[in-house]
């Protein structure tokens, strides 16, 4: 499925925020296919917390929350369903994961591989004070920072990765990596 090996944080010596924020962002990009790796898809499609999210549709989340902030959000780039972690139709960042049950973890990898790298070529083209432009993703026209961005992107990864550890341990007793 992914490459097991566990990724290295960013080295202790980096002073450059860039290289912290895209070290840090790569860690836990790596870190989502590593805790995912090796769950049938029986598992990935069930549920175990008390809040009722899979680890598939947690995946699928964190695919559409670079897409929202960098692609739709910093970028400005038309996104034809900024919420299609939340089903078909129009949806609000209120309606709960959804992954349909033809979609699977081979074709939301192939979406989530596909979206960093575009996340990194946008990064890469502007600068840290860089501001989000008006527009759907920022309605109310609040400047938005692309180094707020991605400070915010690191908390959901840090997050949401703990909340994929505790429910890979009630999968299979697997905790850490």
């Amino acid at each position: 499925m992914t490459d097991a090996t566990p990724a290295a944080e960013p080295p202790g010596h980096l002073t450059d925020p860039r290289d912290l924020l895209n070290g840090y962002l790569d860690y836990y990009r790596k870190a989502l296919l590593r805790k995912l790796d090796g769950l049938s898809d029986e598992q990935l499609r069930t549920a175990t917390l008390p809040s009722g999210w899979t680890p598939l549709e947690l995946f699928k989340h964190l695919t559409y929350v670079e897409i929202r902030w960098l692609q739709w959000g910093f970028a400005g780039e038309p996104v034809e369903r900024p919420w299609g972690d939340r089903g078909p139709g129009e949806r609000t960042r209120d309606d709960p994961w959804h992954v349909p049950e033809g979609e699977g973890f081979d074709d939301i990898r192939a979406e989530f591989l596909a979206t960093c790298e575009r996340s990194r070529e946008i990064v890469a083209g502007a600068p840290l004070d860089g501001v989000a432009p008006p527009g759907p993703r920022f309605p109310d026209g609040r400047p938005t920072s692309l180094i707020w961005i991605l400070f915010h992107l690191l908390q959901e990864y840090a997050r949401h990765l703990g909340h994929l550890d505790a429910a890979r341990e009630l999968i299979d007793g697997r905790t850490g990596a």
